[in-house]
């Protein structure tokens, strides 16, 4: 019997069977026969006879995954899936069964010596993995470039070390937290790896200037996280019943969630289906920008749509083979689904539309949820989950003196600029509080360098959505980061003079923070603030859409808003002596990097998520992403967000306590590396610490603050009786990789967008009556209060225009808002770093 019944899959694409099957399928016994993976034992164990090659049918997999190869091709491609799956049965027989994990570090070790970044292979195989992989290296890596080389030894390489990781956890009896669950699986399911043999079927490498773009690695991710998931829920039967595995989402979300298998089994198709609808959305959205912003030529282009059609294909197929194979759970699954069958028709057009169009109106609802959030929402007051320090706290002695340093800062900077922050704003955010936290041991300038870093990130992020939230203008937006980049050299380059509090503010930190570093290592550190930078991009563009994000993608870059990378930098500049930088990518140090990031994340979501919903109009949440995903209710989102803050903190606490001390010996480090490493997890207990007391301390979550900032639009409109509504002067801010303050906001009524992406007229009534509160920067001049059957209004920016009023029938789109150089100007604080003086240069054509 199976434990649930298979939910309604989205399956967007029809799919198609390679004309070449019969061929493959012969081709591929014979080569298993000669690679000796049938009916020769292994340590006394048969792993398969020719009966369970036959039953699996992975030509047929391939035969649905690649239906455009060439015969040649999908020969070789079923080669390599024959290989792979193989090696998941040898491991498992061999290692997983008799938990030998020594034993099986060594055989891993062996494996990588027959996949030689240069050169020939000169090991002499010694069981049927080795032997299948020397044949494939030699028939595979010559016809490809470099970079493809590198990037497929690299995803094989994942795919076996990651075994380790499985292979842990069942010894532990572990099972992994859902975010942790999701990144390792993408390691060992071996989805990027199927991505490259996409590239290689399809005779189409991805060019390599964009290839580690965001874009193209969201591809990437989605297309491996939904080959997963979907292997999850047709696999669990076998996995976890009968060969005891741990590493399946079903059982995860099972574990974590506190439900039964079948709710557990919709939720994981449910996320599958959030991972496809972000793929299509990267791919109509983001990539074509991404061709234009790096002048990728035609022919470039074509390769690239090429693979990413191939990924589309995959997905198909690959779900028509698991509805096939004897290897998974799917009885009944074909007959319920009606076809078609690849030996008995139907085929024709009509039955694969008609699945489709059942497919995309069962997921409606979830799409639909993503883009018809109302902002402004009046969500409060909000009793907030107790979460305790849990690692002692110490703070920097030099504290008190931080605080009047940044002061003194800020306005040289012009970061005190009575518009964004004014002094008390910038005092109430208490910036070397957590400063003083995180560094407790730091010298008076290093925590000046800390505490500025802080303020100029958290300063920034408040600055994005405020000069080009209201207009939506992702092409200004772009167009500074773009000019940010300049006061980032990492050669000697030459330094533009700053015209704006961020520019003034990074050509004083930068110099000072990168001093002392080599060109590489600047060039490292400049990544950091790009990664931020282009992140704050990102929320804009979701806000303009009024799209709250995918939950997997929210995860990953909320540690970019965050600004995690740079933190981690910040906190690693004093280890490259000691420590290979290829470390810092190993699983153990990317889990505890990752954990700490999210935790802190986490944290600032709870504690912000009325200031951000209510007051800000914000989607950026991790709150709001759980309601709108899980379609529960603001209570049991806040106590899954806060199962997965602790419980992200448990793996921080499994990463250090039992994972570093694993790495030291697996690497073989000196004592040297091992103090650094040591003394890198204990900065970062320091780091949680701070991000915890930070937030309970300070004033910037507070319903008096909240107020306090609303407090000049509220009476600006109550002599007329309109009701308070409005887009906030001064949104909130994630902070710079530490808990500074919420995320952006941009949000607006006359911002929210429909599921087919005309303007929502019709939600604005409904909106402005939920938005009670809107913040406003102390010194701004107000416009008017305007009239009940007006469109909400906005403050007046330097390179603002308020939309023109009109019924709710007919709000301006985005598309209609007046050029930006007509806007009113404002009166503004003296001196050539001034908010607007460059905002309105960015916007105002030149003469």
């Amino acid at each position: 019997m199976q434990p649930f019944v298979l939910p309604e899959f989205y399956l967007p694409h029809p799919a198609r069977l390679n004309p070449h099957l019969a061929g493959a399928r012969a081709h591929c016994k014979q080569w298993a026969y000669q690679m000796d993976m049938i009916d020769v034992p292994q340590h006394g164990t048969v792993i398969w006879t020719e009966r369970d090659l036959d039953a699996h049918d992975y030509a047929l997999l391939c035969a649905y995954t690649h239906p455009d190869a060439g015969a040649a091709e999908l020969d070789l491609v079923t080669d390599w899936y024959v290989w792979v799956f193989y090696f998941d049965d040898h491991f498992l027989e061999l290692f997983k069964r008799t938990g030998d994990i020594e034993q099986a570090r060594g055989y891993l070790d062996r494996i990588g010596r027959f996949m030689p970044a240069t050169g020939e292979i000169t090991e002499i195989p010694g069981n049927p993995v080795e032997r299948g992989l020397a044949d494939l290296w030699n028939r595979t890596v010559p016809q490809r470039s470099a970079g493809w080389r590198r990037r497929f030894r690299e995803s094989t390489r994942n795919l076996l070390d990651e075994s380790l990781w499985e292979l842990a956890n069942i010894n532990e009896g572990r099972v992994s937290n859902p975010v942790e669950y999701i990144e390792m699986r993408r390691k060992v399911g071996g989805a990027p790896w199927s991505a490259n043999l996409i590239e290689h079927s399809v005779h189409a490498e991805v060019p390599d200037e964009i290839a580690a773009m965001r874009p193209m690695e969201v591809l990437r991710d989605c297309f491996a996280d939904a080959v997963h998931l979907r292997n999850d829920l047709f696999s669990y039967q076998r996995e976890v019943e009968d060969e005891g595995e741990l590493s399946n989402g079903v059982l995860v979300f099972e574990k974590f969630l506190g439900c039964g298998t079948q709710e557990a089994a919709d939720a994981v198709n449910d996320l599958l289906t959030s991972r496809l609808h972000q793929f299509e959305h990267t791919a109509l959205t983001e990539v074509p920008a991404l061709f234009d912003e790096h002048a990728v030529d035609p022919a470039g282009r074509m390769e690239t749509f090429a693979y990413v059609k191939g990924l589309q294909d995959w997905q198909s197929g690959g779900h028509e083979w698991h509805l096939r194979s004897s290897r998974y759970m799917n009885e009944g699954a074909l007959d319920a689904r009606g076809g078609p069958d690849p030996f008995g028709e139907p085929t024709g057009l009509g039955t694969s539309a008609a699945r489709i169009f059942s497919s995309m109106l069962a997921t409606a609802p979830r799409r639909a949820r993503s883009f018809t959030h109302q902002p402004y929402e009046r969500v409060g007051p909000i009793d907030l989950p107790e979460i305790a320090i849990p690692f002692p706290l110490r703070l920097n002695p030099g504290l008190a003196e931080a605080r009047e340093n940044l002061v003194g800062w800020c306005r040289r900077t012009g970061i005190i600029d009575d518009l964004v922050w004014d002094e008390r704003r910038m005092r109430g955010i208490d910036l070397p509080l957590c400063a003083a936290g995180i560094h407790p041991d730091a010298s008076a300038e290093q925590l000046d360098l800390t505490s500025g870093w802080l303020a100029w990130g958290t300063y920034g992020d408040d600055y994005y959505p405020v000069v080009f939230g209201a207009t939506r203008d992702l092409p200004a937006a772009k167009a500074m980061t773009e000019r940010l980049k300049l006061f980032l050299p990492t050669r000697g380059e030459s330094v533009p003079a700053a015209e704006n509090p961020l520019e003034a503010g990074l050509a004083d930190l930068w110099p000072r923070t990168t001093g002392s570093m080599d060109a590489e290592g600047r060039e490292t550190f400049r990544r950091t603030v790009e990664v931020m930078l282009e992140a704050w991009l990102w929320e804009l563009a979701n806000q303009a859409q009024n799209r709250i994000p995918d939950p997997i993608d929210y995860v990953e870059m909320r540690r970019r808003t965050f600004g995690a990378d740079l933190t981690m930098a910040l906190n690693r500049i004093t280890q490259a002596e000691t420590v290979p930088p290829d470390l810092h990518r190993t699983r153990v140090i990317q889990a505890i990097e990752h954990s700490a990031a999210d935790f802190g994340g986490l944290v600032n979501d709870i504690f912000s998520y009325r200031k951000e919903i209510e007051y800000e109009g914000e989607l950026h949440n991790a709150v709001l992403v759980v309601r709108a995903f899980l379609d529960v209710d603001q209570d049991r989102a806040f106590g899954i967000v806060t199962d997965l803050l602790h419980a992200r903190l448990a793996e921080f606490r499994h990463a250090t306590e039992i994972g570093l001390p694993g790495l030291f010996t697996d690497h073989n480090l000196d004592e040297a590396a091992r103090r650094t490493l040591t003394a890198y997890a204990e900065d970062l207990r320091n780091w949680i610490a701070g991000v915890v007391n930070w937030h309970r301390e300070c004033v910037r979550y507070t319903d008096a603050e909240l107020d306090r900032l609303a407090e000049p639009f509220a009476s600006a409109t109550a002599s007329s009786g309109a009701p308070v509504i409005g887009m906030p002067a001064v949104p909130g801010a994630s902070g710079l990789g530490l808990p500074v303050g919420a995320t952006s906001s941009m949000g607006s009524p006359l911002a929210a967008i429909s599921v087919i992406g005309t303007p929502a007229a019709s939600l604005i009534p409904a909106a402005v009556t939920a938005a009670p509160h809107a913040s406003a920067a102390p010194g701004v001049t107000l416009p008017a209060a305007a009239p009940l059957n007006a469109a909400p209004q906005v403050a007046a920016l330097p390179d603002v225009t308020p939309p023109t009023a009109t019924s709710p029938a007919t709000t301006t789109s985005p598309s209609d808002t007046p050029p930006a150089s007509s806007a009113t100007p404002v009166t503004l604080p003296t001196g050539p770093t001034g908010l607007g003086t460059t905002a309105l240069r960015i916007h105002t054509p030149a003469p």
